[in-house]
């Protein structure tokens, strides 16, 4: 049974009685084998079925309604709308179309920009849709759903998160798309600069609404690499980004709220670098070194070691195997968590993820 306070202990390396899961799951097939609940007729009542049933702590979407939901046709993994543009299964439903940056056709376009003269992001398609116009009092009241506490309050001690997808490097991906980004930092190094810092006011406004708040954890993004390692070069981002991180994640760390990184590839040649600039875990995905990571940084929170490729094979005695050494690293590592780190998705097979389960409950106790 998933339990909030059990990943809140991990988190603070304090004792527990099974290695939590944190999980990227969006899975209806598994849903509805476990509960018998069709998750398309009653998506709700199928995910607050499945999440009372499992382990996972944290990482498990629930529907705000049971109106049902359409359901996508088996035969259909790309989808194409009306207007012609592509989308891939995605869980029940679809994914989004990637046109961030169609409002900048050209690169004088993105010169020309001033992130500090179009702070009201509300009704832009940046995911952290925000207005950033507000004041920091503003903002933390709106993230505390009331009157913030203010600096120095005692945490929540609930699992209350905070959550942040566009930390810095999101900003101009998002904001120019990925061609004209890369352009910019290849080409334009001094324009960069003073766009990352235009971008950086709007997240030292979140951050520091976040500090007046009671929450205990702070969950922060920046999909900073590929599979095969970071975006840019370690010494860009020495140089650009991380003297932003050791400032937002020290407005977190004064207040006493962990801050855990999230970043999408292999964060081999990223994690030291994260670490130094005050972050307390990382999640990723199973391209990363976990083992010589956390041989390195044993005090640390990590998850995303687990990799649905070896679900997708459905051989019961490989799951096996690999939950067994996921299991052995949970043992050996206070913060360590299960997780698949390149998620759960729809297409991995039903009976693969309840194996994945049955022998993470098999092998995950720790008392």
């Amino acid at each position: 049974m998933a339990d909030r306070l059990r990943a809140l202990r991990r988190i603070h390396l304090e004792p527990v009685d099974r290695i939590p899961h944190w999980e990227h799951f969006s899975n209806p097939g598994f849903v509805e084998l476990v509960t018998g609940i069709d998750p398309y007729e009653k998506p709700r009542s199928a995910a607050l079925t499945a999440y009372g049933m499992l382990p996972i702590d944290l990482g498990f979407p629930i529907p705000a309604t049971d109106d049902p939901i359409p359901r996508p046709r088996e035969s259909e993994t790309v989808h194409v709308d009306g207007e012609g543009r592509r989308m891939i299964r995605w869980g029940d439903s679809y994914s989004w179309h990637w046109d961030w940056g169609k409002g900048f056709a050209t690169i004088e376009d993105v010169l020309a920009y001033d992130p500090l003269e179009d702070m009201d992001q509300r009704d832009r398609p940046v995911v952290a849709s925000l207005d950033y116009s507000l004041s920091v009092e503003e903002l933390a009241m709106q993230f505390q759903g009331g009157p913030p506490p203010g600096p120095g309050a005692a945490r929540a001690g609930t699992m209350r998160e905070g959550g942040y997808y566009n930390t810095l490097f999101m900003w101009p991906l998002l904001t120019f798309g990925w061609e004209m980004f890369l352009r910019l930092i290849g080409e334009y190094p001094e324009d960069c600069r003073r766009l990352l810092a235009g971008f950086a006011e709007r997240s030292r406004k979140l951050y520091r609404a976040y500090a007046m708040t009671d929450i205990d954890v702070m969950v922060t993004h920046d999909d900073i690499c590929f599979a095969s390692g970071p975006v840019c070069s370690p010494r860009w981002l020495r140089e650009n980004v991380y003297p932003y991180y050791e400032e937002f994640f020290g407005l977190m760390r004064d207040q006493g709220i962990k801050v855990l990184f999230i970043t999408d590839g292999n964060a081999d040649k990223v994690a030291d670098d994260l670490f130094a600039c005050g972050v307390d875990g990382l999640v990723s995905e199973p391209f990363t070194d976990w083992k010589a990571l956390a041989a390195r940084h044993p005090d640390k929170v990590f998850a995303g070691e687990g990799d649905n490729r070896v679900l997708m094979r459905n051989d019961p005695v490989e799951i096996e195997a690999h939950v067994r050494d996921l299991c052995e690293m949970g043992r050996r590592y206070p913060g360590y968590f299960l997780c698949m780190g390149n998620h759960i998705p729809w297409n991995v097979p039903a009976e693969a993820v309840k194996r994945y389960f049955e022998y993470s409950d098999q092998y995950g106790w720790l008392s």
